[in-house]
């Protein structure tokens, strides 16, 4: 198993997203890269630092890192800054983080193949896991829990590995 961490707005969404892949064997919501430790949401809400952000686990012979990452770009504005859909704020930032140094060289040739999408510089942050805390446990698959509540990601993007499956 390997473990990426992907900031990517409101986690809820990102959990969602990822939780469908096959290959994807577990995901976890929490708060990375901040100053404090073991922060709780309504300090994340009060400009803490840290990234709401989902821990993937994954099975490497069965989904690649770098379909992750371009899965992760479908998801995301890259060029919004602390902001994804109506959201907006530090903790909505957007980041790749990783725990792997080898994952390295793999992360920044997807990201540079998705910056020569745009003509000004991605605000996607790439850096180092400095911290992970485990949000609180009504945040964990909350879009499961709660069907209806709000997501920046489009709704079809859910059943995206069924539509790739039924079109190969």
């Amino acid at each position: 198993m390997k473990t990426i961490y992907f900031a990517g707005g409101c986690f809820w969404g990102t959990q969602k997203f990822f939780d469908q892949f096959d290959g994807v064997a577990a995901t976890e919501v929490g708060y990375a890269n901040g100053p404090t430790e073991n922060p709780g949401y309504q300090e994340v809400c009060a400009k803490s630092g840290h990234a709401e952000t989902v821990r993937v686990e994954y099975d490497s012979s069965r989904i690649s890192l770098e379909k992750l990452i371009e899965y992760y770009f479908m998801t995301i504005d890259p060029l919004a800054y602390h902001r994804q859909g109506a959201d907006m704020g530090i903790q909505y930032r957007t980041g790749i983080y990783y725990v792997d140094e080898e994952d390295l060289p793999v992360i920044e040739r997807c990201y540079a193949k998705e910056q020569k999408k745009y003509n000004r510089k991605m605000e996607v942050e790439l850096l180092p896991l400095e911290s992970f805390y485990t949000a609180e446990e009504y945040h964990q698959k909350y879009l499961d829990k709660n069907p209806g509540g709000y997501c920046h990601i489009p709704r079809a993007l859910f059943n995206l590995q069924n539509c790739e499956i039924e079109n190969s």
